[in-house]
């Protein structure tokens, strides 16, 4: 067991152009929607996944109340079934 936190990484490009790396630590789903909980060492950010005839791509969410109320079901979801060390 080499690096058992190897995550899968992307990159993405916030507002002003720049593009920042974040692991992937968790995708899941809530009321028909795909989302992705990355993560760095400066910050963690909730997007939403969508799929079209190119691929798959991470949308900003814009709305902090659905944004909130979406972690907010996360954490509930996590707390009543941890993962396993």
């Amino acid at each position: 067991m080499e690096n058992d936190s190897l995550r899968d990484l992307v990159t993405v490009e916030d507002e002003s152009g720049r593009q920042l790396s974040y692991e992937v630590d968790a995708l899941f789903e809530m009321q028909g929607e795909s989302y992705a909980l990355l993560r760095n060492e400066n910050d963690t950010v909730l997007m939403r996944v969508e799929e079209d005839e190119k691929g798959q791509h991470l949308v900003n969410i814009t709305n902090q109340t659905e944004k909130e109320s979406l972690l907010d079901a996360y954490q509930i979801a996590v707390d009543a079934a941890p993962a396993e060390e």
